[in-house]
């Protein structure tokens, strides 16, 4: 099991840990990490394992082991890997992660001032999508002009704690369609923006306060099928 730091705060950006596994792929196993692992459309986080001989491990990428509370470090590249036991440093690439944020934290914007649900959504550095259950093509400035309304309005960014049986009591919090809100543990972890301008079960990274987007551009509104439209938006910056 691994401790996923990220998930109380998402802010941290290195960590000591112990090597408690190394698969047989050659992925890392910590007892506790920095690093997100992909899921629900955001991508796991890429960095560095520094060893107590000051070398490195690149990690290339970061993914769920066996079940969802095992949390892998995929090398880059093939080399010397630690041993079980060993203490390392973890850190991760910041700028990317912190992008990440900032573009999940948009996509919520999107589907809250929407007022539908999710069917699907991809998260990166450059572009990011969502595609919700609407029949309508949406207007494209009335989008923007929602979107930035919600950066403008510095609507804070907080994460609260149900249990599963919370969430079976209350099926209107899940707005994906496509993605289950991640269980397991019996606890589930929602994220609000706002008083009230958002409440859904998520277990990605977040920036803190909604003025930390900064302006974005629609880039492309597409269908793709008949109760499906797909917004694509870039950060300004």
């Amino acid at each position: 099991m691994t401790e996923a730091l990220f998930r109380d705060d998402s802010y941290l950006k290195t960590c000591e840990a112990r090597v408690t596994g190394v698969n047989e792929r050659g992925g890392i196993l910590l007892d506790r990490t920095v690093f997100f692992a992909t899921g629900g459309g955001q991508p796991g986080d890429t960095g560095t394992l520094e060893r107590s001989d000051g070398s490195r491990i690149a990690i290339g990428a970061t993914v769920f082991g066996e079940t969802k509370e095992q949390v892998v470090h995929v090398p880059a590249a093939e080399g010397a890997l630690p041993e079980v036991g060993e203490t390392v440093i973890a850190q991760i690439d910041w700028p990317r992660r912190y992008r990440h944020m900032r573009m999940h934290t948009a996509l919520h914007i999107i589907c809250a001032a929407m007022q539908t649900k999710i069917t699907g959504a991809q998260i990166g550095e450059e572009e990011s999508r969502i595609d919700l259950n609407m029949q309508d093509p949406p207007d494209r400035d009335a989008v923007l002009a929602a979107i930035m309304e919600a950066v403008n309005a510095d609507h804070q960014v907080t994460s609260e704690w149900i249990t599963d049986d919370q969430l079976d009591a209350n099926p209107g919090l899940i707005k994906s369609m496509s993605v289950s809100p991640p269980r397991g543990s019996g606890l589930v972890r929602l994220v609000r923006i706002g008083d009230n301008f958002d409440l859904q079960p998520c277990g990605g990274t977040h920036v803190r306060s909604t003025a930390e987007i900064g302006p974005v551009t629609i880039t492309k509104i597409e269908k793709k099928g008949r109760l499906n439209r797909r917004i694509r938006i870039r950060l300004d910056d």
